[in-house]
């Protein structure tokens, strides 16, 4: 799994999905982050691949 940084412009990235949730409700704001979970699984495809994210988001830092 790559684990070292491949986003051009992390800060800029970052600071669109903060703007994303500017003025949401928290309920639409987790609506809104399980949507884009989804797309961004969709987009990643493989099961196995996608187990491994999961595994590696419970993972205590």
């Amino acid at each position: 799994m790559r684990t070292e940084n491949a986003i051009p412009d992390p800060d800029g990235f970052y600071a669109e999905l903060v703007a994303m949730h500017a003025g949401l409700e928290p309920g639409e704001s987790l609506k809104l982050c399980a949507r884009l979970i989804l797309l961004l699984a969709n987009e990643v495809g493989d099961a196995a691949r996608l187990r491994e994210i999961l595994d590696a988001a419970r993972a205590p830092r």
